[in-house]
């Protein structure tokens, strides 16, 4: 093994289980939930269908939690994915991870929910909008500008902030993350309640489940026959694009185990509770949804805001504001814990100096300052930048595409990082494991296999957003090739 994996001193235990799991909640829910269901209802069209869509994200996640638990509990060193691929294959994928991690998956969910948190906001403060402009925006090329928003601005102070909290020490991003968390989930818990209570009508329930199974025609985009199981089977597939990643950054955890206590046990434990107990909040959101809103609605639900939808039809006068604040919370509590988390990942590349060497240094607070600020500013830079769109006229997010290319790379990582578990446990036998995956070999196989199928259907049905996630993956192979020359001179 290599430097970063020895013992970390000086990083301060000061997480609990509470924390840990908590940390697993927090980074999952964001505001996808509240919105990408109305994609995929377009998608599927089909509300029984819907529900299976989000139960094999649900499958999926658990099986990789468990799986991901043999890993940490073996490895149980800051850096977590990246020291994974490191010790299983070689540096070289464990760089690939954490370049594309620090240029778009992290940064660029950061920046992402930030925005979020501004655009919600926006329903209270009005004057804060992606269209009121401080800066108006300024073209570099047809396509791309550059501007500042009320909404930018916002989203950068967000990200600012809470950048600077967690260089304050451990404590503090701890506390952020248990209260907004515990908040969150208690206003998913609210929705799910309300809508049981106050939002189920005949007319949804008479449209979603008289025939809930029965295939409908599906995206003609995806240009598949309607009515056909091999139709079904890929819209199913790129509606995984949407759950997957609405119930993404579980495994950010793994990146904080040199601060969590007994990490050999409590961050398999973690990782199973967290995300059991959130695709459980997500399939009952999804009842809901279709218990107070008929299948066309949740389809054409107003900027896909489909929880804000359900509000407003429970609490006419004021559910947006009521959604608005919840999910406000939600996005705030997601961006403390993507940054707590992230920052670790680029500390360890940083001791193996395959990264800035400041951000392998721990400040007074025993946190990796200079990683968490390196993290904060391109996450931050990654908000001002804007597509145009020259057909229709309207400015979008660059992080926005970002995110859409490297879903399918996210993908292939995670399925190399279940590959190694075996691959692990034929390479190191002797090393201790104090959990092993439950049913191994074939829980981490199916994983394999089921996100391996989901893999081939996005790569196949949807080109235009899988295919450039491969050439930002391999343009940290030139990245790497530089950094080894540099560290060896």
């Amino acid at each position: 093994m290599t430097q970063s994996t020895a013992t970390e001193t000086g990083f301060v235990r000061g997480l609990n289980l509470f924390d840990a799991t908590m940390i697993v909640i927090g980074t999952m829910i964001g505001s996808g939930i509240f919105i990408v269901s109305a994609d995929m209802a377009r998608l599927i069209n089909s509300p029984g269908w819907l529900l299976v869509a989000w139960g094999v994200t649900a499958a999926l996640t658990i099986l990789a939690a468990l799986s991901y638990g043999e890993l940490a509990a073996m490895l149980p060193h800051a850096g977590g994915v990246y020291i994974f691929l490191r010790e299983a294959y070689s540096p070289l994928w464990g760089f690939l991870y954490g370049w594309t991690l620090f240029a778009v998956i992290q940064t660029g969910t950061i920046a992402a929910v930030a925005v979020g948190f501004a655009r919600f906001l926006s329903v209270l403060v009005p004057s804060i909008s992606e269209n009121s402009y401080l800066i108006p925006p300024i073209h570099v090329s047809t396509g791309y500008a550059f501007s500042v928003s009320t909404a930018q601005l916002v989203g950068v102070a967000v990200i600012v902030l809470l950048t600077w909290t967690n260089s304050r020490g451990l404590e503090y991003g701890k506390i952020v993350q248990n209260v907004f968390t515990t908040a969150k989930v208690s206003a998913i818990a609210a929705l799910i309640l309300a809508g049981v209570f106050l939002g189920s009508n005949s007319e949804a329930i008479h449209t979603n489940f008289s025939t809930p199974f029965a295939f409908g025609a599906f995206d003609p985009a995806l240009g598949v026959a309607a009515g056909t199981a091999f139709g079904l089977i890929i819209a199913i597939g790129v509606a995984q694009s949407g759950s997957l990643f609405s119930a993404d950054a579980w495994h950010d955890v793994t990146f904080i185990a040199g601060e969590v206590r007994d990490p050999k046990k409590h961050l398999p434990t973690a990782l199973v509770i967290g995300c059991t107990a959130v695709v459980l909040l997500y399939l009952l959101t999804n009842v809901i949804y279709l218990l107070v809103l008929p299948m066309p609605a949740i389809q054409h639900a107003p900027s896909d805001r489909v929880a804000t939808a359900v509000l407003d039809r429970i609490f006419p006068s004021y559910g947006p504001m009521l959604m608005a604040i919840a999910i406000m919370i939600s996005t705030f509590g997601c961006v403390n814990s993507l940054v707590l988390s992230g920052a670790r990942a680029y500390y360890a590349m940083a001791r193996d100096r395959l990264f800035f060497v400041q951000a392998g240094r721990l400040n007074r607070f025993q946190v990796p300052a200079w990683s968490l600020w390196i993290q904060g500013i391109w996450a931050a830079a990654l908000v001002l930048p804007r597509t145009y769109n020259t057909a229709t006229g309207q400015y979008g997010n660059l992080y926005g595409n970002l995110l859409d290319y490297v879903i399918s790379a996210a993908l292939i990582f995670y399925i190399l990082t279940i590959a190694a578990v075996f691959r692990l446990r034929h390479k190191m036998p002797h090393v201790e494991r104090s959990y092993r995956v439950p049913g191994y070999p074939v829980t981490p196989a199916l994983y394999i296999l089921g996100a391996a199928v989901v893999l081939v259907i996005l790569f196949a049905y949807r080109p235009a957003t899988t295919w450039p996630g491969l050439v930002i993956v391999l343009a940290g192979a030139v990245v790497y090739a530089v950094v080894r020359r540099r560290a060896t001179v």
